[in-house]
């Protein structure tokens, strides 16, 4: 059996190297503590600065010089938070249009349209580019797709160039809507919807659709269809062929199709106008484009905060 120490005093010296480690050990875990605190709020600063549009925020034209072709490129879906938003195209426009050292201004679309809203304040920002800026022409490239409110923007351009195969035109208004009631009735589910105000449940989807509902929405969708039919005709004047066969209905063409029609001027890619039109085949991309930090808060939303906020929470941050 083992002794224990004889020598006086070890129950004290024990203890003590018993606290030292506690010690040791507590000051360990507020320095990891300090440090995890750290690097949270080093990483919602950068995405705070990011979403503000401190850091990471621009187009490639940063560094210009000498005679050249500025590009703009419009891609995908137009709408109010994303990357073809009227707030980020318009600083691209403004941005290639003041540049001294641009010619002209190509705006590259593939987009099957979106917001016309969006679209017509990018419509009526060209126009005023244009008016401003008289001896700088702005010319659109189609790529694959230029459609409802892409076209809607394409429209403000001096000349609209396709391919033979571009999807062009969609000149119409959609509301998209669905109806269950009736599935419902066969399932026995009932609406139980209450509102303050008898329209209030406008086109409820859970509820038969009212005659005097549909009237006003067609009658809505009437006045913005009017909206894009006259923007399009102040946009490409005398070009149009007015006596083509459901122009303005929605229907979409080839590229081809599109210059007979007058919806384009001719056929023409970035390269060709560059080179062929405006003289200047040195392309400089003013593009506003989205760093991984503005793509990462777009897509979370304000959810991102309140996740970030938990998560500090959890790591002793109270």
């Amino acid at each position: 059996m083992d002794q224990l120490p004889s020598q006086p005093g070890w129950e004290r010296e024990l203890v003590t190297k018993l606290a030292q480690m506690n010690l040791k050990e507590q000051r360990a875990r507020r320095r990891w503590s300090i440090f995890f605190r750290l690097v949270w709020l080093a990483l919602a600063l950068v995405v705070f600065a990011a979403i503000m549009g401190w850091i990471g925020h621009g187009g490639s034209g940063s560094d210009r010089s000498g005679r050249h072709t500025a590009l703009v490129r419009l891609e995908g879906e137009i709408d109010d938070h994303g990357k073809a938003s009227a707030e980020n195209i318009n600083a691209a426009l403004n941005a290639a249009f003041q540049d001294p050292d641009s010619v002209a201004v190509v705006l590259n679309i593939n987009s099957p349209g979106g917001s016309p809203v969006q679209s017509s304040r990018i419509y009526n920002e060209i126009r005023r580019l244009r008016k401003d800026y008289q001896d700088k022409p702005l010319y659109v490239v189609v790529d694959e797709m230029c459609a409802s409110g892409g076209y809607y923007v394409a429209a403000a351009a001096d000349k609209i160039f396709v391919d033979g195969s571009s999807l062009v035109g969609s000149i119409g208004v959609i509301f998209h809507g669905f109806g269950v009631d009736k599935a419902m009735e066969k399932l026995g589910v009932e609406s139980r919807t209450v509102t303050a105000g008898e329209n209030k449940a406008f086109m409820d989807p859970f509820s038969p659709a009212k005659p005097e509902h549909k009237a006003h929405l067609e009658a809505m969708l009437g006045e913005v269809h009017q909206q894009f039919i006259k923007a399009v005709k102040d946009g490409r004047g005398d070009r149009l062929k007015l006596n083509t066969p459901g122009l303005f209905t929605g229907l979409i063409w080839s590229g081809n199709k599109a210059v007979e029609n007058g919806l384009a001027d001719g056929l023409g890619s970035v390269d060709s106008v560059a080179r062929e039109i405006t003289k200047a085949e040195d392309l400089i991309d003013y593009t506003v484009e989205e760093n991984a930090f503005d793509k990462f808060a777009r897509k979370l939303g304000t959810s991102f905060g309140a996740g970030v906020m938990q998560s500090m929470a959890k790591a002793g941050w109270k």
